[in-house]
């Protein structure tokens, strides 16, 4: 099984393009080229311009809040392979997590935030113990793939 979910973080960055244009298109409009003045319900242009930064921080920022990532999954083959990274405005370093299926240790998912943030790690056993692989967050993820994901992963646990 193959996975990804560059669609959603594609559709994450078109949001925030949009935003971001929008409130650049205010700004110029009503300051440097002095327009309009926005006083909507008796509410002046400087009290809309703090309203509507508000609202390009909390678009510009929740993917950081959320823990965003890029997430690629395929159990095809002898290995279990997860490439990320972090979306964002700040994008993150490239991850990839290779584990050979028959040294698959098993995962522990977690939720927090009120089931916002989903997190998944891996295990792998080795000869002198075993590994536990960075975090991976899978909140970017739908629910339908977070399911796929976790029942791939339990075909391969052990004791599954």
């Amino acid at each position: 099984m193959k996975l990804d979910n560059s669609k959603t973080i594609i559709s994450f960055r078109i949001k925030l393009f949009a935003v971001t244009v929008l409130f650049l298109a205010y700004i110029i409009l009503s300051y440097a080229a002095k327009m309009f003045k926005l006083t909507l319900f008796g509410m002046s242009d400087t009290f809309w311009t703090i309203i509507l930064a508000a609202i390009w921080l909390f678009v510009a920022l929740l993917p950081m809040f959320l823990n965003y990532q890029y997430v690629s999954y395929s159990d095809e083959g002898d290995t279990i392979i997860f490439r990320y990274f972090t979306s964002g405005i700040v994008g993150g370093k490239k991850n990839s997590v290779e584990i050979d299926k028959r040294t698959f240790a098993g995962y522990k998912t977690e939720k927090k935030l009120f089931g916002l943030v989903w997190s998944i790690t891996l295990y792998q056993n080795f000869k002198e113990g075993v590994a536990k692989y960075p975090t991976i967050y899978i909140s970017a993820l739908k629910k339908e793939e977070r399911s796929k994901i976790i029942r791939s992963l339990n075909l391969y646990a052990p004791g599954a």
